[in-house]
């Protein structure tokens, strides 16, 4: 069996593969490619890749490549499915359809995006526990009760040491893994600086189970080492609201910026994850309020 200090370096190697993947997933992915980001042999790497992530190469490349084309059709109707099949990493339109039906049943051209989210949504919901349901009601299309309103900002491109938390919504390992890092950043001296939430998958497309959470904070370089990993986020601009609140107050800034803002505004999304931008620290004032800014990577439509 592989001793501890072998399974956290095993972490740190298929993170890096992860990340290789995320970053490339319009491309042809090869295994050798993937494997020796990961500083593996091609064989050895398929086994732990299985083992840790619980689907091989291929079904993780393919379910990762589905769940961005159904993204871009929940956030970009008019675009043409050939596009948004090329756009996600498939090798033609054709191959998306028939992958698509595989998964979702029928084809993407007749299927059911907004029910599929609602149910998802619902799903959701139910994690915040008896009698706190409410806490994740949609806000609806064109309502702002909350006067948000959104800053357009540049960002210059920023290196981020990371922990990765699987199954996110289980709410401790957030935060475990937020006091990990921050230990950790302040034995470095950089503690105090900007401080990272970011989440690559849309929990109501992606299984909750399979959703990644990074916290991260920003530094001027790191070296990959155990949980701790290490990404480059190019220049971006981003779409931002301030959120100073509860998880509902949060909750609505997401649906706000997505459904109605998102909609009528010249942008669209691009392919970085949304952050959590926190003020100050990650949870400075424990888990049930939040000071953050949302910040919606776009660029023009």
């Amino acid at each position: 069996m592989p001793t501890e200090s072998t399974s956290v370096d095993y972490v740190e190697r298929v993170n890096l593969a992860i990340d290789f993947i995320v970053q490339n997933l319009d491309q042809c992915i090869q295994l050798d490619d993937v494997a020796r980001v990961a500083c593996f042999s091609p064989f050895h790497f398929h086994r732990i890749f299985r083992t840790l992530v619980g689907e091989t190469l291929k079904q993780f490349v393919r379910r990762l490549r589905l769940e961005r084309a159904l993204h871009v059709m929940s956030h970009q109707r008019d675009r043409p499915l050939t596009e948004i099949a090329l756009a996600s990493g498939f090798a033609s339109s054709s191959d998306f359809s028939r992958t698509f039906k595989q998964r979702y049943g029928v084809p993407p051209s007749v299927f059911d995006i907004d029910t599929f989210r609602h149910d998802n949504r619902e799903h959701l919901k139910a994690t915040a526990g008896p009698g706190q349901e409410h806490l994740l009601e949609r806000l609806q299309p064109g309502e702002n009760p909350d006067g948000f309103e959104v800053t357009l900002r540049e960002l210059p491109a920023r290196t981020v040491a990371y922990i990765r938390v699987t199954e996110p919504f289980q709410g401790v390992p957030v935060i475990e893994a937020a006091q990990r890092l921050m230990a950790w950043a302040d034995e470095r001296g950089v503690g105090d600086r900007p401080w990272l939430g970011y989440m690559w998958d849309d929990p109501e497309i992606v299984a909750l189970e399979d959703c990644r959470y990074d916290v991260g904070v920003e530094v001027d370089d790191v070296q990959p080492a155990g949980e701790i990993g290490r990404i480059e986020f190019p220049p971006m601009l981003v779409a931002q609201v301030e959120v100073r609140g509860k998880i509902d107050l949060e909750q609505r800034a997401i649906d706000w910026i997505w459904g109605t803002w998102l909609p009528r505004s010249p942008y669209v999304p691009t392919d970085q994850p949304s952050f959590e931008a926190w003020i100050g620290r990650p949870f400075a004032h424990g888990a049930e309020y939040y000071e953050l800014h949302m910040q919606l990577p776009v660029m023009r439509g």
